[in-house]
């Protein structure tokens, strides 16, 4: 019986390692050092945070990316419009919520790595069947890359706070739109366009992420969070649980 196991086990992982040459593949259950990211049901209603594309010489890209609190509290609708991405062969165009907003001399890479507050890290890819487990600020790993130009889409993301004070919190940070080889094309900062982003109900839920006022969290500056372990050690494993 367990050596009829261990061969069940070992023809698993002959068939993930036959796809691991290539582009990385989402692997279900992957989550943060911090766990995976709660729902945030406290969002004060009518809030809208707007990120205005900005009218840059290196970039046609154009347009917004708006976030608004859910009317019953329960994540944030997001409305995003944007045209004049460059050739296609450049794509799948790729846009997140970064950690740090853009400075004033528009340099995008100062806005650092994607909001993480569980600290997941970027690989492996993030599997939208769970989005909980992504990082927060991946959009459009979570909802989808960019599927034409112009490119507008609408959708309710559970994970992100209107509301000053948690990690999970977007109002003072930025969007960034990417190449498929992670090349900024261009960014902006998200600003309080509608409603009272301090709320009166205390601390949203944030998980272990929160944090205390509306400064950014320190950004996870490292690689991703998921060991990847050869199968041999694997198998080495199993083999040793079942003997």
């Amino acid at each position: 019986m367990h050596s009829a196991v261990l061969a069940t086990a070992l023809a698993g992982l002959t068939m993930v390692n036959a796809q691991a040459p290539g582009a990385p593949v989402p692997i279900p259950g992957v989550t943060g050092q911090l766990g995976d990211a709660t729902v945030v049901d406290d969002n004060e209603a009518g809030v809208t945070y707007t990120a205005f594309l900005p009218n840059s010489t290196t970039s046609d890209l154009r347009g917004f990316v708006a976030g608004t609190s859910n009317a019953n509290g329960t994540g944030v609708n997001f409305a995003i419009s944007v045209s004049g991405f460059p050739d296609p062969s450049l794509g799948p165009f790729m846009y997140h919520i970064h950690d740090q907003p853009v400075p004033s001399n528009g340099n995008c890479t100062a806005t650092l790595a994607h909001l993480d507050p569980y600290i997941r890290g970027e690989q492996p890819p993030c599997d939208p069947t769970h989005p909980e487990t992504c990082q927060s600020g991946d959009l459009s790993g979570k909802h989808g890359n960019v599927t034409g130009d112009p490119f507008n889409t609408a959708y309710l993301d559970l994970y992100l706070s209107t509301h000053e004070g948690p990690a999970s919190f977007f109002g003072n940070r930025s969007v960034v739109f990417h190449t498929s080889n992670a090349t900024r094309l261009t960014c902006a900062n998200f600003t309080l366009t509608s409603g009272d982003s301090t709320g009166s109900n205390g601390t949203s839920p944030g998980g272990n992420g929160t944090v205390n006022g509306s400064t950014p969290p320190a950004p996870f500056e490292g690689g991703a969070t998921t060991a990847f372990v050869s199968a041999g050690a694997i198998a080495a494993g199993l083999a040793a649980l079942l003997l």
